[in-house]
């Protein structure tokens, strides 16, 4: 490498001291990202840093988009900015992709064919990179490619997402270091790393609250795979959320309403309320609504994936005792109240590696309520959370699975209609399913809660009927007496299951 010199390694960042003096430490030298694209083989799989859309290398992805193309599998921990997603696909370069698909230029791709595609549940997927578990699609050499606020000889403090970082920068054969001076260094703060050692030797994870910490704020890596260092200035891609409309306000008050009657009457909420909101505008508007919501002396807390500006609002307001994510997906206003004050919103806000986040072990051991949004969900309570019409993808799977199967309480939210009310997302049976209809307990519209614990697969039918939009629901009874008119547990009328609306 060549270039500046960073200071003497001052030694690692711990949590005692999480923020290092300086960028560069332990005398590293930098390099231009065209310089750090050539290093990368012809044929690769790229680890990337970066999820919600934030946290991601930026300046290399874009190096190698302009260079020689490649044949690259393309590995995420969620969903990344278009220097990734819109640029590798645009100049040939990815051919394969896990396991999100953030944006139009990616998506059309898969759906195309060009790009391969293989959804998978975030909890997994650092296992599977570092055991082979995603072996027909990991070709060539590793490259983990990170972004960084700071880095030394050995260790490295992310940005403003972990994500699957700690396990792509221990599988990589290959390591190479974007270092971006737009997000700051006090964001060590935050981070709480901890790698999991390997099966069958696996220890239990040893949180016994979800906002007491485990680690440090450092990565660690093997000086040997270290390529090259690159400096930027490039900030994340700021995230936009869209103002809450009527529908959203009612499903929020709908969510409220059901929330304050489970207060008063579930003994699982009867002390603490760990809540999970999946990532959007949908998701965001939710959180601003709990506000409505009268917990007691109940301690609350957000244990999930991403810190989105409704959280902040809900710190700031004294209505949350603190967050643990994995990711910090803020709008431009949120970015700028956090690095502001990082070490305050430091004290509530916690960062984990996406397999702890994600952990079924700590979502049931928390109890956590689950609330997280679908494409649709069929009249027995099957939900497709990625596919339009059971074909096109237009996302992934993300966490939502992970706290569907198991979460203590799931709730489904979304709005009744899709295509300016022209499309039912109440459906008789959904060609594609991501959570099964025994792990959603209740489904929130804007027209109401249907609470399916314990019903009968007839009886979620005429609860799921009562939520749909009026404008659909005559159609849907129709529909539901035809399928009940014959035998079986979960009566269908299959010849009409896809054109019901008559």
């Amino acid at each position: 490498m060549s270039g500046s010199s960073g200071s003497n390694d001052a030694g690692v960042p711990t949590a005692a001291n999480p923020v290092p003096s300086t960028r560069l430490t332990g005398r590293l030298s930098t390099t231009t990202p065209a310089e750090a694209a050539a290093t990368v083989p012809e044929t690769a799989t790229l680890l990337v840093s970066g999820f919600g859309g934030v946290g991601y290398p930026k300046l290399v992805p874009e190096a190698i988009a302009a260079g020689d193309q490649r044949e690259l599998t393309v590995v995420s921990g969620g969903g990344v900015g278009d220097e990734i997603d819109r640029d590798l696909v645009e100049s040939g370069d990815m051919a394969r992709r896990y396991p999100f698909v953030p944006n139009e230029t990616v998506r059309d791709a898969v759906n195309a064919g060009a790009v391969a595609f293989h959804d998978r549940h975030i909890s997994r997927l650092a296992d599977e990179v570092r055991f082979g578990g995603l072996r027909a699609g990991m070709n060539g050499p590793t490259v983990a490619i990170v972004e960084a606020v700071a880095v030394g000889s050995d260790w490295l403090i992310p940005s403003t997402s972990v994500g699957h970082t700690p396990a792509y920068v221990e599988t990589a054969d290959h390591l190479i270091v974007e270092v971006n001076h737009a997000q700051p260094l006090e964001l060590g703060r935050v981070h709480d790393v901890y790698l999991r050692q390997a099966p069958p030797h696996r220890e239990p994870i040893p949180l016994d609250d979800p906002l007491d910490t485990i680690g440090g704020p450092a990565i660690r890596f093997d000086p040997a795979t270290l390529r090259a260092v690159v400096e930027t200035d490039r900030p994340d891609d700021p995230y936009e959320f869209r103002e809450a409309g009527k529908t959203e306000r009612a499903i929020a008050d709908h969510l409220c309403r059901f929330l304050e009657a489970e207060l008063a009457r579930n003994p699982l909420l009867a002390e603490r309320v760990n809540l999970q909101f999946g990532v959007g505008s949908l998701g965001n508007a939710l959180m601003g609504g709990l506000s409505a919501v009268d917990f007691g002396d109940r301690e609350v807390s957000y244990v999930g994936e991403v810190v989105q500006d409704g959280l902040l609002d809900m710190l700031d307001g004294g209505q949350l005792s603190g967050a643990s994510a994995t990711s910090l997906a803020l709008s431009a206003d949120g970015q700028a109240r956090l690095f502001d004050d990082v070490e305050r919103y430091a004290a509530d806000v916690i960062l984990r590696p996406a397999d702890i986040s994600n952990a079924p072990a700590l979502i049931d051991r928390f109890g956590v309520v689950g609330i997280n949004s679908a494409v649709e969900v069929d009249l027995y309570g099957n939900v497709n959370a990625t596919h339009i019409r059971g074909t096109r993808v237009v996302n992934g799977i993300g966490g939502g699975g992970d706290f569907a199967r198991n979460c203590r309480l799931g709730i489904v939210t979304l709005p009744s209609t899709a295509v300016e009310g022209d499309v039912s997302r109440i459906v008789p049976l959904t060609p594609h399913v991501d959570h099964t209809e025994h792990d959603a307990s209740v489904v929130v519209t804007e027209h109401g809660v249907a609470d399916l614990r314990g019903r009968s697969p007839r009886e979620r039918a005429e609860a799921l009927t009562a939520v749909a939009d009026p404008a659909f629901r005559e159609d849907l009874e129709r529909y539901r007496q035809r399928a009940a008119s014959g035998d079986g547990n979960t009566p269908h009328d299959l010849e009409s299951a896809f054109d019901w609306t008559r």
